[in-house]
Formats: structure tokens, sequence, C-alpha cells
């Protein structure tokens, strides 16, 4: 996830590095499943294999893992497969010794050996050379490795934990992944879900970043509204937490305004014939339709904004009652269903005392 901040020992805290456990696993129903699973394996040593698309959290659940086990007194290590060239991650990982290739003038210990009593975090297992797999399953069969240039065997105890965005059996079944590998790795294996999956967890996620940032960016901004928070929850995320978490920083630094992310945006269709999903073309009639409820739902979405997300202002911007903005707010995906139907009941019942 990106976003870093200063803690109060001076040492950058980030979403990554473990937020409280309530904040991490949210109360939904799906990271309900995921935060009993991580409680039972976290005390074990057995290898963890954790799935999910990019931006889900993997690496904050992997830190959390750590931080709950008996390696807790150690570093937690991550090496990145994907960042590092396949040339240049051999070393990174296992170390050499002085004089294993031109420019080595001294020896370097490598991440695993820097794993010791503590856990090594394998992010992107996926995207690992087929030579390295090898060499990585050497060192998992018995804990020993040697540096570059060195024939000595070293033996270290630490905790393995791995992450992938890819479907691991497909990439196993292709030939692009070692099925002894697979196995030694995924001896428990933890899915996350996608953000939209638990939109419950949004806003505390939400209210989490908005802190985090103030700290960083030393500026204040107000808590989110209501509104603004059911927005937020019906939006699809495509980028996960890490989405929410760039949009919220945006949200620090600029207000209101910044709170439409780039990555949520509906994509617009540009072809000159649209088609329904039984096949038929759609209708001239429909498509102006939908031009127009797009027109109006973009002009509602840029006055809430204007208002700070404050709904009875902007209905009267717009000269419309409050009962049909709610209405054209829900229709537009901005709000949920139960809470346009909740809003309307109210200003019905407040309408009645009024008469």
């Amino acid at each position: 996830m990106s976003g870093e901040t200063p803690s109060k020992n001076g040492h950058s805290e980030r979403w990554n590095q473990v937020p409280s456990e309530d904040v991490l696993f949210g109360s939904s129903p799906r990271m309900a499943e995921v935060r009993s699973q991580a409680h039972r394996i976290c005390r074990t040593n057995v290898p963890v294999l954790l799935t999910g698309e990019g931006g889900t959290g993997k690496e904050a659940v992997a830190r959390w893992i750590h931080a709950n086990s008996e390696f807790s007194g150690g570093e937690f290590v991550k090496v990145s497969c994907a960042a590092i060239p396949g040339t240049l991650l051999e070393s990174e990982l296992f170390g050499y010794e002085k004089g294993a290739f031109t420019g080595a003038h001294v020896g370097k210990p490598g991440r695993v050996e820097l794993a010791h009593r503590g856990t090594l975090f394998l992010d992107e297992i996926a995207d690992l050379d087929l030579n390295l797999q090898s060499k990585l399953l050497h060192f998992l069969q018995d804990s020993t490795f040697s540096r570059l240039g060195d024939h000595v065997e070293r033996e270290i105890d630490a905790r393995l934990l791995c992450a992938t965005n890819k479907d691991l059996d497909k990439e196993t079944a292709e030939g692009r992944f070692r099925q002894d590998l697979f196995y030694r790795i995924h001896v428990f294996r933890l899915k996350l879900p996608l953000l939209r999956e638990r939109r419950e967890d949004i806003p505390a996620l939400a209210e989490y970043f908005r802190l985090n940032y103030q700290r960083q960016f030393g500026m204040q901004r107000e808590a989110f509204p209501l509104e603004m928070l059911e927005y937020l929850q019906n939006l699809p995320w495509p980028g996960n937490v890490r989405e929410l978490c760039n949009v919220v920083a945006r949200y620090v630094l600029i207000g209101p305004d910044a709170m439409i992310s780039v990555e949520s945006k509906p994509k617009r269709n540009h072809t000159r014939i649209r088609e329904n999903p039984d096949g038929t073309h759609v209708t001239l009639k429909r498509m102006a339709k939908d031009a127009i409820r797009e027109m109006e739902r973009n002009v509602i979405l840029e006055t809430l904004r204007a208002n700070q997300w404050n709904r009875r202002k902007t209905a009267e911007e717009l000269k419309i009652s409050y009962r049909a903005l709610i209405y054209k707010i829900r229709d537009a995906g901005l709000i949920s269903r139960r809470s346009a139907a909740r809003d309307a009941r109210d200003q019905s019942h407040l309408g009645l005392r009024e008469a």
C-alpha cells in the first residue's frame, strides 16, 4: 500500500506495517473468515500463501501474522520477486562473498540471512525465475544455503510467507512454476477479498488513512461526512485498498474535490454500435436516455462536491426537492438503495410533522 507516515517513535508507519486488528480485518463476513484463519495459523510455523488481487492488503496481513507469531522478535524481511531483475535476485536473496563477481569488493548477507529468527516474505512469488525456484526449494527443504562465491553452508530458522496476485495453480499446471515448490509454500492458503466485496470496512479504512495522512502531511482535514462515506462505499474500487489509500491521500491534500478517483470513474463506451447482452443493437432512444442519465449524474456529483456533500444545499441549488435528489443519487449509484429509502422516509415523516 502506498503512504508512509511518521510514528511517535520517529519510525515510519504504513498501512502495511500492522494497523490495529479491527482496522486490518474490519467487520465484513469475508474478512471475518480471513481473521479467523489468521488467528489459527499465526502461532504455528507453517508456510502460508497469501493470494488475492493487487492492492487487497496481502503484505499488511503478512506483517500482522509476523507480529503475532513466535518470530516477532526478529525482522520482517520482504523480497519483491518481480521488482528485482533475475540476474540480481539470487545475490539479493542469498548474499555473496568478496570477489564473487565484478564489483563485489566486500561480502554481503542476503535477505534470507537477515530473516534469521524472523519472517521471510516473498512477494509476487509467481514471478520468481525458474532457476531460482529450484534454489529456493533446496533452501526450504533443509533451511540451508550458501552465499554466492562461498561453499560454506549456512543454516537459519525463519518463518516463510509468500504472496501472489496470480493463479498459482494455473501457473503450476502450465509449467511456469515448479510443482514441488508450489506444494512446499502453500501448506496453508489465505485468500483476501476485493475491496468491493467488503464494503462495510471502507469507512474504518478511510478514517485510518485520513488520520495517517494528516500526520504525514501536517495538515488537518475534517472527518468524512456520511454522504461521502456512502459514496465511497458504492465505488467499484478496481485498485482495492491501495486505491482507497491514494484517494484519501488526495482528500487530505486537496479536500473534497479530490475524492473522485480516476481509476473509479466509469469508462465511456466509444464504439459506434452498442449491443444488448442478448446481441441485439441498442436503440437510439436508449442511447440518448443513457447519455442524459450520465450527464445528470455528473451534474449531481459536481454540485455535491461544490457543496461539501451537503444534500440539502445541493437540492436547493439544483431547484429540486430533497426527496427527488436522494432518489436521483441512488439511481446514479452514489449511495445505496437502503440509505436512499431511509432518507426519503425520514424526509416524508418530517413533512407530515411540519404539516
